[in-house]
């Protein structure tokens, strides 16, 4: 079976190519302390050469393999999601191994080596949320079987991607699509105007999410073993319960929701 992975072409890579990457980091470390959780920092230091330029998978896969048994593997942009699940499942992360341009800075429709790399890989050095995304994985191939895909992207999106947690020192960021934009690292902790609401499984599954605008709600998780322990149910009865209700809007908010 395919599974969409390739080289990484690490030698092709110009020197304009690794110039966007410095940029681009040098960019975002400057903003995330005081705001990055403590566990995305201490990843990012794990990272070691990355600073200097888009880095080489095989080293740093056998950095991560050494902490969390994960493993890069590069593909050239989005793959099917049984084969994302699969190799979730397998602690192996995708990414992709080209990078926008200069005047794309600021905003790309799809992810990149540097939203992959900079914005997933410092999390997976921490243990439980390594565990939480293969277990992420398995759930997923379970998902697809069970016609529940949406159901459960909306939990990748919102914790993954979009995830805020509560830290003794205040929200801190820990999504991928926050730390590695420049606009949404500031946006989702300085702005009145989202909603930012405790974590709810069941609530984040029936709330849809917009891929083209920072985000109107974030969900706010207590830890990371909160997170790892929303994964370990059997997923089926959530999905039963959930399909029959109406998908709730990004902005919207419920009475029952915990404002944080």
């Amino acid at each position: 079976m395919n599974d969409y992975v390739i080289d990484q072409g690490f030698d092709a890579y110009t020197e304009e190519d690794h110039a966007v990457w410095r940029t681009l980091f040098e960019r975002q470390s400057k903003l995330l302390p005081g705001r990055a959780a403590p566990e995305f920092v201490d990843g990012l230091k794990a990272l070691g050469v990355a600073a200097e330029g888009i880095p080489n998978f095989e080293d740093l896969s056998d950095i991560l393999e050494a902490a969390t048994g994960w493993r890069i593997v590069a593909v050239d942009g989005l793959v099917p999601d049984d084969v994302f699940f699969r190799h979730l499942a397998s602690r192996r992360f995708p990414v992709t191994n080209w990078i926008r341009k200069r005047e794309q800075l600021d905003y790309l429709q799809e992810p990149d080596v540097f939203h992959d790399c900079f914005g997933h890989v410092p999390m997976l050095f921490n243990p439980i949320f390594a565990d939480y995304m293969a277990a992420y994985g398995r759930g997923g191939i379970k998902a697809l079987d069970l016609g529940a895909l949406k159901l459960l992207a909306r939990l990748y999106w919102y914790t993954v991607e979009f995830g805020l947690i509560r830290t003794d020192d205040g929200l801190r960021i820990y999504g991928a699509g926050i730390v590695s934009s420049k606009g949404e690292t500031t946006f989702s902790l300085d702005s009145p105007e989202p909603n930012r609401l405790a974590f709810d499984l069941m609530r984040i599954m029936q709330t849809d999410y917009i891929i083209d605008h920072y985000q109107q709600t974030y969900f706010v998780i207590d830890s990371y073993d909160q997170l790892f322990a929303a994964t370990r149910p059997d997923f089926t009865p959530c999905y039963e319960t959930l399909k029959p209700l109406p998908t709730l809007t990004p902005d919207q908010v419920l009475e029952s929701d915990l404002r944080v």
